[in-house]
């Protein structure tokens, strides 16, 4: 039985990564439009549908032009994980690579896209008993203490962890203590096949030209409505989903702690920050193309010659 072309091949996952400002947006919706196909958001705040402004989310517009997932569907209240998101969007592949042999996956959350890519560790979540007496006794005893602790229980990962930091510290001990394994037992870092070819593409920009564009952002965020969209979710500012850039700042001006020229600026230099943390570890994975971003032709080439290995 002769099956047509295409359908022997595997299907193909196009990432576009790179950090805040860069350009991804715009060039996604290009090579989707070019594959006519689909994009699949790999933003852990565009998820949430009240702060569109400040996540940079895509307009209705682009919308309109590509078929989007996994953007605006959650309310700030609904607990979201990366673990979630990989099993999610792998069904979600799973129903569109029925209908299409090429998906584009696009953002900057470098967890979530490492989550579809290779997979995450089954770490389980801990349980609020255990979390609540962890804290109470980081409180009380202090983290030498715990680290202490965690040398006895898992002396692998006290070698490795970074001492100062409670949160690491604490949240090895809960897993210990939830388990009665040690924490190094569920960090495997084994990489899970995927039945999909995944081709990466990296963009990167001169310093000064991202973080020109960084700047010119957030001036435009602010000139769409920023102030008025953390306003509206200023209540809430306690939850997880909007301790972010953008939000955090604002928050400290309608807390009278900061003047909103001084809170703009932070927002500036804090997206600035986060634009080199995300470069550090995209660098790290030696399986990204990297181009600048109108390069556009020169991309659709590269995915094209990848598809033919």
């Amino acid at each position: 039985m002769n099956y047509p072309h295409h359908q022997m091949k595997k299907p193909t996952l196009i990432v576009l990564v790179g950090p805040t400002g860069i350009g991804k947006t715009e060039l996604s919706l290009s090579i989707a439009e070019a594959y006519d196909t689909c994009i699949i958001s790999a933003d852990s705040r565009q998820l949430y549908g009240e702060i569109k402004i400040g996540t940079a989310a895509p307009t209705p517009e682009q919308m309109k032009r590509v078929t989007h997932y996994f953007v605006g569907t959650l309310k700030l209240t609904d607990y979201y994980s990366a673990a979630q998101y990989e099993a999610e969007v792998l069904k979600k592949l799973d129903e569109l690579f029925k209908q299409t042999d090429t998906v584009v996956l696009t953002g900057g959350s470098m967890m979530y896209v490492d989550a579809v890519c290779q997979g995450i560790d089954d770490i389980p979540t801990v349980d609020q008993e255990t979390r609540s007496m962890m804290l109470e006794r980081y409180e009380k005893e202090g983290l030498e203490k715990l680290c202490g602790e965690l040398k006895v229980l898992d002396p692998e990962y006290y070698r490795i962890v970074d001492l100062k930091n409670p949160k690491r510290v604490i949240h090895a001990l809960e897993i210990c203590y939830m388990t009665g394994k040690t924490y190094t037992s569920f960090r495997t870092r084994s990489i899970k096949e995927r039945p999909f070819r995944i081709i990466k593409i990296g963009l990167k920009r001169d310093r000064e030209e991202l973080y020109e564009r960084i700047n010119k952002r957030v001036d435009l965020m602010m000139e769409e409505g920023l102030l008025e969209e953390a306003k509206r979710v200023y209540p809430h500012r306690q939850l997880n989903s909007l301790n972010t850039v953008g939000y955090k700042e604002i928050f400290k001006y309608l807390d009278g702690e900061w003047e909103l020229p001084f809170a703009i600026e932070k927002i500036k230099q804090n997206s600035r920050i986060y634009s080199r943390k995300q470069v550090t570890w995209f660098k790290r994975d030696q399986n990204i193309a990297w181009f600048h971003p109108d390069d556009k032709e020169l991309i659709l080439q590269y995915i094209a010659e990848k598809q033919e290995d």
